[in-house]
């Protein structure tokens, strides 16, 4: 049975920056009772407080926080790039003991967002792009998915579950002849 990766607030963890949840959701639920999820908040992960101040990464996004060309503030100014970095890669340490392909992550969160996030100006404007743990996620080869795409989830898990039995990565070796 495939894995996948949740976060915690869309389980109806109050995780959230605010102290709230963003659930639950019945497709979740399911999924949570099925013992396919792997939940995560990467913030709290990290070492993050429920509640803490809302963050956004000026200037840039995920794979650029990664990658050491923008950080993660707070509205109070503070770097917390270290505590997003640090629940991405405890995201992808769960994804790698898991064998997970597929995550189901916050829509546009600093850490979670799959194709949108604020735009650092705390303005509630959105941008195309994507959090620290998503952005790490999709180059090591998850499939990122966000709330409000769960039908698109759970064909994907359809499909990878109807794959052939065999390696899920790399190539084959060559046959000795």
């Amino acid at each position: 049975m495939e894995k996948i990766l949740v976060s915690r607030c869309l389980l109806g963890h109050r995780v959230r920056y605010d102290g709230g949840a963003s659930g639950p959701f019945d497709q979740l639920q399911q999924w949570l009772d099925d013992g396919r999820v792997v939940p995560l908040c990467p913030e709290v992960a990290g070492g993050l407080s429920t509640p803490r101040a809302a963050a956004e990464i000026p200037g840039g996004q995920g794979g650029q926080v990664l990658d050491g060309r923008a950080a993660v503030i707070t509205t109070d100014g503070e770097d917390v790039s270290a505590q997003f970095l640090s629940g991405a890669y405890q995201a992808l340490a769960l994804v790698r003991e898991h064998g997970i392909r597929i995550a189901v992550l916050k829509a546009n969160s600093p850490s979670c967002g799959n194709l949108l996030t604020y735009d650092g100006t705390f303005g509630g404007v959105k941008v195309p792009g994507e959090g620290v743990t998503a952005a790490l996620l999709k180059r090591h080869g998850v499939k990122v998915f966000s709330e409000l795409e769960l039908p698109e989830v759970a064909v994907a898990l359809v499909a990878r579950e109807l794959a052939p039995a065999g390696p899920r990565s790399g190539p084959k070796k060559p046959e000795r002849g």
